[in-house]
């Protein structure tokens, strides 16, 4: 096992999707229709995202693609210019059956939306697109701010199975330190209304690494956070990033820090695990005996998706495609103006291409990073061959750093709790040069 001194840094890279979208480019003249791009691609079992990039105010660590407020018709004007993709989406999928698997909506914040609105946006998802709300899982993300009642009955009505709150902290130094406006009477009451919804998952966000939490301190949230019962619970590492506000101020990552943020981790994991929760990922905890929030058979690795909204990704087998990507106040707020101006949505307009060696990269990124690991038949099936005669440097280093599980047997690749740990540093190990290269070169603006 790779001494301890020797290993790499923890926190990397935030991996929830590859390739990162900071690998895109705009597809210039070779911006293929719609209508080619998903004519062959299977349509029984999608997904379905709706990106809303309005925030009340933006907290110290997010470098998400969103604005603060929503001045005049804004908002009017983005759901009818959302409106007008989908229905070019939906004529792209051509006339054979399509069937959406699970939807989400997030942000930014949907629920700075008003309830009107967002009842908007259900009709959209429902009558433009075809999903079928109600039969699906659907998950909303949310804040302590805009969970008010009336937008949740809208979202309860609707069909809504989970409902995720950004809390971060239950510390209101802490949630002051990620300027993060918010004390924790708002973030009560916030929870209490999204219970009184009678929704079927709650999770809660939290973050660990602020600047001034201490073990004590990660406790209080952590058990104020279980009070609640959440069906999952999100743990999330504090990263901070160029353009956000805590990277204006010069915060940066050394080893002390990255000690601390472990520490924290493997605390808030072994709390957790001995409350009745199990664990998924690096992040992500479930209750043990949560209720199943719907029929979920969508496929990250293998099954498209379609996404709305100028922040949101589409996927198809060749081609990952969204619009442009920014962080800077000024930025995005051209990139949202141009979205509500645009008329035809009927090209994709910057994406990354996936060939067969990032396809299996994907495969084996996101079916490892998860806790039950990834089945060696199904990748041997989906692509011809062992991971580890494509990847066998890379595999190699996982076993020889601990990170993969050697009791897992020869048909299962399985992370032990120490792989689970260094997630972030593992993911970025299976990122493609040709897209190393891409991220390097792209400029935060």
């Amino acid at each position: 096992m790779t001494p301890i001194a020797t290993r790499p840094r923890p926190y990397q890279s935030y991996v929830y999707g590859y390739p990162h979208k900071t690998a895109y480019r705009p597809l210039g003249a070779d911006r293929p229709l719609l209508s080619e791009l998903w004519a062959s691609e299977p349509k029984d079992a999608l997904s379905l995202y709706a990106h809303i990039p309005f925030c009340e105010y933006r907290c110290g660590f997010c470098n998400l693609f969103t604005r603060v407020g929503a001045p005049e018709d804004l908002t009017t004007r983005y759901l009818d210019a959302l409106e007008r993709q989908a229905g070019a989406a939906r004529a792209a999928l051509g006339d054979e059956p399509v069937r959406f698997a699970a939807a989400a909506f997030g942000g930014g914040t949907p629920t700075f939306l008003t309830a009107g609105e967002l009842e908007r946006l259900c009709d959209i998802m429902e009558s433009v697109m075809g999903a079928e709300l109600p039969a699906i899982p659907l998950s909303v993300e949310t804040s302590p701010g805009t969970a008010t009642p009336d937008r949740l009955a809208v979202l309860a009505q609707r069909g809504a199975t989970r409902v995720s709150i950004g809390v971060q902290s239950f510390v209101d130094a802490e949630a002051r330190a990620a300027v993060r406006p918010q004390r924790r009477g708002e973030v009560e009451a916030a929870l209490e209304a999204i219970r009184a919804a009678r929704i079927p998952v709650l999770n809660i966000d939290l973050i660990y690494g602020i600047e001034g939490q201490t073990e004590a301190t990660w406790q209080t949230s952590l058990d104020a956070a279980l009070a609640w019962r959440p069906e999952e619970l999100y743990l999330y590492p504090l990263y901070v990033r160029p353009l956000t506000g805590l990277g204006r101020l010069g915060a940066d990552a050394d080893a002390d820090w990255d000690e601390q943020r472990l520490r924290l981790y493997a605390a808030g994991r072994d709390r957790l695990l001995a409350n009745g929760y199990e664990q998924r990922s690096m992040r992500m905890f479930r209750r043990i005996d949560a209720p199943a929030a719907g029929p979920d058979d969508y496929a990250c690795q293998t099954d498209g998706m379609i996404g709305l909204g100028c922040g949101a990704r589409s996927y198809t087998s060749g081609l990952h495609y969204s619009f442009d990507y920014a962080v800077e106040t000024r930025e995005v707020r051209g990139i949202i103006d141009a979205y509500t101006r645009t008329t035809d949505f009927t090209r994709a307009e910057v994406g990354r291409r996936i060939d067969g060696d990032e396809a299996r990269r994907r495969h084996l990124l996101q079916s490892l990073l998860q806790a039950e690991g990834m089945a060696v038949a199904a990748y041997r099936t989906r692509f011809g061959g062992e991971p580890t005669d494509h990847y066998p440097a890379e595999l190699a280093e996982f076993t020889e750093s601990g990170w993969l599980d050697p009791d897992s047997g020869p048909e299962i690749l399985r992370l032990t709790p120490a792989g689970l740990a260094y997630s972030d540093a593992l993911g970025p190990r299976l990122f493609s040069p040709a897209v190393h290269a891409a991220m390097a070169s792209y400029e935060p603006r």
